[in-house]
């Protein structure tokens, strides 16, 4: 009988050692190393060496369009770069309950009813709970087969059996190879579920996508290995206790990370948002201090947002700082310019920043509009409801220009602003933009003049 040989892996980065480790020398945390028995033989393979590929000159390999499939979400589409391409896997992870598996199983309803057939494996619910979910949404396509089962050995075998154009695993941790000795979920079940997958979704053509848990911290459970196997990873973003989703694409092999889809969760099932600077301006309350209306960028579209702040006297001697979808160390960065060009006091103030809508902003071209919240809290006097805030600010007070402007001031217009707020750099380089009044400044304390 072989000898069964023991290993440790890292949860972390996934990386190996023949013997137990407190540190991981490639991602330096301690106390990742796992022990994992592998009952695979030492010896070598024996695969037959007339069996390697051979390499090939890059002149002589043949390009074709890549032909991409729509999944009936215009949102989703645009996430993954304009569509599904074949052959591709893609994994979605995002906290329970926010709405994976019911945006997957749409995807698969909308593929099904063109004329493909999908392979629906679910390790965490029977074939009946998947139907009574498919009943609310109103879907019947006849080309969905629902499989519930763990044994990859076994999914393997129907994947051949039915071979679909798609295929949906939910979820990779519970997958697992009963030729390895460790749990589901595990590095090895997790890492070896994976591979299997990527060979069958290159080697056959079926697009595969699975569905990863997350941890406490929101990043996909298991080792960091299955993100950098797969070709695109999706984040699905929201509180579940409001109706709204985000879906970002953190990778993508093809096309942009900086596209962003957004959702609307109803009683038959996800619905996508066509107009998303409409709907996050929906609920805002007009003629109140330390309400600003930015415009941001998410790839190739422009968004309006509203960033609203709150300034309160404190007799504490460190005054509270909090920040929610805005960076709270830009923040505090944005107040520090504040207090030192423009003259505002506000050490003995506790202050709130608030992106609303569950947006998180990355982008510079938001710090003008969060200082104008700032100042107008501070002051207590309210901003124009029809002006629109666009700037990155450096620390010397500067306003400086930011990318994309013309599309920023014609969603404003699009929308009934009638001002805009803009870095000087990009005034007097305007081309093609819309009706409205636009102001150019070049520090902070201009555009306050303006604006309050």
């Amino acid at each position: 009988m072989a000898k069964l040989k023991t290993k440790y892996v890292c949860t972390e980065c996934g990386c190996e050692s023949p013997k137990w480790m407190g540190k991981c020398p490639e991602c330096n945390q301690w106390n990742t190393f796992i022990e994992e028995v592998d009952t695979k033989l030492a010896a070598g393979s024996s695969a037959s060496l007339l069996n390697v590929a051979k390499p090939q000159k890059m002149n002589d390999i043949s390009m074709e369009e890549e032909m991409r499939l729509s999944t009936g979400f215009g949102e989703l589409d645009r996430v993954l770069g304009g569509g599904i391409v074949k052959g591709s896997l893609v994994l979605v992870g995002g906290d329970p309950g926010i709405g994976k598996s019911t945006l997957l199983l749409q995807l698969s309803d909308n593929v099904a009813k063109k004329g493909h057939k999908v392979l629906y494996v679910s390790g965490e619910e029977s074939a009946k709970q998947i139907k009574i979910r498919a009943q609310r949404m109103n879907s019947d396509s006849e080309s969905i087969y629902l499989l519930s089962e763990n044994n990859m050995e076994y999914i393997q075998q129907n994947i051949q059996d039915i071979n679909p154009d798609l295929l949906i695993i939910d979820s990779i941790q519970t997958v697992y190879n009963p030729s390895i000795l460790s749990a589901p979920g595990s590095v090895s079940q997790v890492r070896d579920a994976t591979g299997n997958l990527m060979r069958i979704a290159k080697g056959e053509g079926i697009t595969v996508f699975i569905v990863g848990h997350v941890t406490k911290a929101g990043a996909i459970a298991g080792p960091r290995v299955l993100e950098h196997m797969v070709d695109t990873v999706l984040y699905f973003e929201g509180d579940s206790h409001m109706s709204y989703r985000i879906l970002r694409a953190v990778k993508n092999r093809f096309g942009s990370t900086n596209e962003l889809g957004i959702f609307e969760m109803g009683d038959r099932g996800l619905a996508e948002v066509i107009n998303p600077s409409q709907m996050l301006l929906s609920g805002r309350m007009k003629g109140v201090s330390g309400s600003a209306i930015i415009a941001s960028m998410e790839g190739t579209r422009p968004m309006l947002v509203e960033v609203q702040a709150l300034l309160s006297y404190t007799s504490f001697g460190v005054p509270r700082r909090a920040a929610t979808g805005a960076d709270y160390n830009r923040v505090v960065l944005l107040m520090a310019v504040l207090e030192k060009r423009v003259g505002l006091q506000l050490q003995n103030y506790d202050s709130y920043v608030n992106v609303v809508g569950g947006i998180k902003l990355n982008e510079p071209s938001s710090d003008l509009g969060i200082i104008a919240s700032i100042a107008s809290s501070y002051k207590d006097k309210e901003i124009d409801d029809g002006t629109v805030i666009i700037g990155e600010v450096g620390l010397a007070g500067e306003v400086r220009a930011v990318n994309f402007i013309e599309k920023r001031i014609n969603e404003a217009y699009k929308l009934g602003f009638s001002k805009c707020i803009i870095p000087y750099n990009n005034y007097k380089n305007l081309k093609d933009v819309a009706n409205i009044k636009v102001y150019g400044v070049r520090s902070v304390e201009e555009a306050l003049d303006i604006i309050i």
